[in-house]
Formats: C-alpha cells, structure tokens, sequence
C-alpha cells in the first residue's frame, strides 16, 4: 500500500494537470467557436488539420531520444535538446515554407450549399498568404518548442514542473482566446492568426526561461538517434493523418457547418484521451528504464497499466456519453449535430486505452520499429478505409471504420508485444541453459 501510494500521487497530479489543460482547450475552443461562427470555425478546423500533422514531423522525432535517454543518463540532456532545437529549426523551416506554398496554391478556401473544398468561390471567405504562415509559424515550429519543456522535464523526473508546463500552456492559450475574442472582439480567422502566433512566441520564450539553469543546449545533431526519431515521428504523422483525413474528406461532401460541429466533436473526444495520456507519461519512462536488461521485465508493469488504462477509458467513455447532451449549450446552437458526434466517437476512448500500454512498451524498450510497423501500417490502411468510408457513407462509415482501425491496432499490438517478450525470455535463458 505504501509503495501503491507515491504512483497514486503522481497519476492524480499527472491526471489533474492534463485535466486542466484539456478543460482550458475545450473552452479555448467554445470560445473560438463562438467568435469566429461556423463558416470561419469550420476553416480553422480544416486548417488545423493540415497544422496538425505538420507539428508531428517537426523535430523529426527527436522528443523520443530526449525523453528515453535522459530517463536513464541525465548527463545527456545538454547534448540531446541540442539536437532536438537544431532539428526543429531545419524541419520547421521547411515546412512553414512548403506548407504555405501548398496551400497558397488555392487561392481560396471556401463553401457552399452542399460541399466545401479547396477551390475559389467568390462568395466563400479566403485565407491569404500571411493568415497561412502565421498559422503554420504558431501551430507547428512554436508548439514543438513548447511541448519540447514538458518532455525535457519528464526526462530529468520533475514532474511538477512537466505538469506546470503543461497546465500553463493551455491556460495560457485560453487567455490569448478569451482576451482576443472577448475584449478585443476578433471575428476572423486572419484577426486570430496573429494573436494565436503572438501568443505561443510568448509561451516559447517563457519554456526556453524555464529550462535555462538546467544547462545550456549544445547544439549539435546526433546521427545514431536519427533513424529512432525518423521512426517514432512517422507513428504519429501517420495517426494525425488517419485522425485528420476524416475532417478533409467530411469537408469534401458536407456543409462546412457540418465540419465544425464534427471538429469540435474530435477535439473534445481526442481531449477527452487525457486519462490515458496522464497514465502513459508516468509509464514510460519506468517502462525505459525496466525495460532496460530485457524487454520481458518490464511486462508485467505493462499488464498493471492495461487494467488501469482500460478502467480509466471505460470511466472517461461512460462520463463522456451521458454529458454529450449538453455540450451546445457550451458552443452553441448552430453545432446541431455535435451530440451526435461526440456520443458515436466516444468509445473509441475504450479501445485506445486497450493498446496504448504495448505501444508504449514497444516503444520504451527501443523496438521503435516494430512500433512503427504497428501503428504506420493501421495508420495508412486506415487512412485509405477511413476516407473509402467517408466519402460512401459519412458520418456513419466514418464511426464504423474509426472503430475497425482502433481495434486492429489493439490486437496487432498485443501479438507483437507478447512475440518480442519469449524472444527476450529465451534470450535471458540461454546462457542457463549453456552452462553445464
């Protein structure tokens, strides 16, 4: 009981602390929803989408050799957020420019009656060339920075501060929201780029402040750690393109009203993963560190954080669906379907929380690349099914293949997991064995 007691502690401050922020992002977000209306809502979603999976390649991955080095030697940790800041100002450079470029290629994001897609319309609201690098500069190479001072203190072990980062981050951004929609009146989208951009500079320099005396970055790009990065990076370029393609395909063939209210959905249901999250950042470094003389060591911490995970998500699910009802009153009446939404989505939260712990264990003990076979290869099949699904059948073949993509995922997970741990076990026996 009494060794029960510090983990319990520390989930509870780990699980408080991303609470906090998802409430704050689900405000953050009533408040923007609000503001900006549907039409313009509705291209901010369609945007972050493309925003989103752009800030899962920036850095090349390189928060994972952060996070499992540091764990085990804190002495690396100048040497390793040098790589990671030398690699987040080379990719990030590269995709603020290229993703304006792409996307500066339609003159005109824009909707009507009954689809919405990237085509000039001269009745539709436009996104022109600044209001796009604003928001590439804010949502991707300034939110890397950011999240780079929570992995740099899970790595030392402080979690108080990891948690700190994390709370005043998002209550940071739901400020910025309240303060340019609220007082300031912002109605646009173009209004909003630039106190969103303005905002997470502040954010950043205020994270680089934070980790100054812990020691100076030496900048410097460690070769050995750049295929892991390159691997762990693609995993969650791969889920943000399954976990976006829906939003662009939905957009495609609905109102765009209709992908606000469908955004808004994701957003609250993808917050609503904290409970795992707050669980999975705790593992993760012990998983690394049990992991370390075998893979098979750590399994049965990993079997521990499936019961709780599994508890967790099936809470979060059951809270998530019985308060669905009430979420338009919270963001308003034009969001018709979002209760809808958000009920058929919720259980999703079940099945993630099923494979997360293997995933995880995968990850910590270095098979970042059966990691990655696992989740590119559900991720770009279901990205294919995802949009097959959508674009016959949306909204409900796009629920239907959200759970056949989690599902998969859980039992691929579980079968490699297991395949690796006999094969460390009868590695560890061997030499027993050999010895007469």
């Amino acid at each position: 009981m009494r060794l029960a007691r510090p983990v319990l502690i520390s989930y509870l401050l780990s699980s408080g602390s991303l609470a906090s922020a998802a409430l704050s992002q689900l405000v953050t977000f009533a408040i923007l929803a609000r503001s900006l209306g549907p039409i313009e809502f509705g291209l901010f979603v369609q945007i972050s989408a493309v925003t989103a999976i752009a800030v899962q390649i920036c850095g090349l991955g390189a928060s994972d050799c952060l996070l499992r080095r540091v764990s085990r030697e804190p002495a690396s940790y100048t040497s390793l957020l040098g790589h990671n800041l030398v690699l987040i100002g080379l990719s990030g450079a590269v995709l603020v420019i290229g993703g304006v470029a792409a996307m500066s290629s339609w003159a005109h994001i824009s909707s009507w009656s009954h689809m919405s897609s990237w085509v000039h319309m001269s009745s539709g609201p436009s996104v022109d060339t600044t209001t796009l690098a604003l928001l590439f500069l804010g949502n991707v190479v300034l939110v890397r920075v950011i999240l780079l001072v929570e992995t740099a203190f899970l790595g030392l072990g402080r979690l108080d501060a990891a948690n700190r980062a994390v709370v005043g981050f998002a209550f940071g951004r739901m400020a910025t929201a309240a303060l340019a929609c609220m007082l300031f009146q912002v109605s646009s989208l173009s209004e909003w780029a630039v106190w969103q951009c303005g905002g997470n500079l502040l954010f950043a320099l205020v994270g680089a402040a934070w980790l100054r005396p812990l020691g100076r970055p030496r900048l410097t790009i460690l070769r050995e750690e750049l295929r892991a990065g390159i691997l762990f990076s693609s995993q969650f370029v791969m889920r943000a393109v399954r976990s976006n393609v829906d939003l662009l395909v939905i957009g495609l063939f609905t109102p765009i009203e209709t992908v606000g209210s469908y955004g808004v959905a994701r957003r609250i249901v993808d917050s609503s993963y904290l409970s795992i999250d707050a669980l999975n950042r705790l593992i993760y470094p012990r998983l690394a560190r049990e992991s370390r003389d075998g893979l098979y060591l750590a399994l049965p911490m990993a079997k521990r954080a499936l019961i709780a995970a599994l508890a967790l998500s099936l809470t979060t699910f059951l809270i998530l669906f019985m308060l669905a009802p009430k979420l338009p009153a919270l963001f308003g009446r034009d969001y018709h379907d979002l209760s809808f939404f958000v009920r058929c989505l919720s259980g999703t939260i079940v099945l993630v929380g099923a494979w997360a712990a293997a995933i995880d264990l995968l990850g910590a003990s270095g098979r970042q690349d059966a990691r990655a076979w696992i989740l590119n290869g559900a991720n770009l099949l279901g990205s294919a099914l995802l949009a097959v699904a959508t674009w016959l059948a949306a909204p409900v073949g796009t629920f239907i293949a959200l759970y056949v993509i989690e599902g998969a995922i859980v039992v691929a997970a579980w079968l490699v997991l297991l395949s690796f741990v006999r094969r460390s076990r009868l590695q560890a026996d061997e030499p027993a064995r050999a010895s007469p």
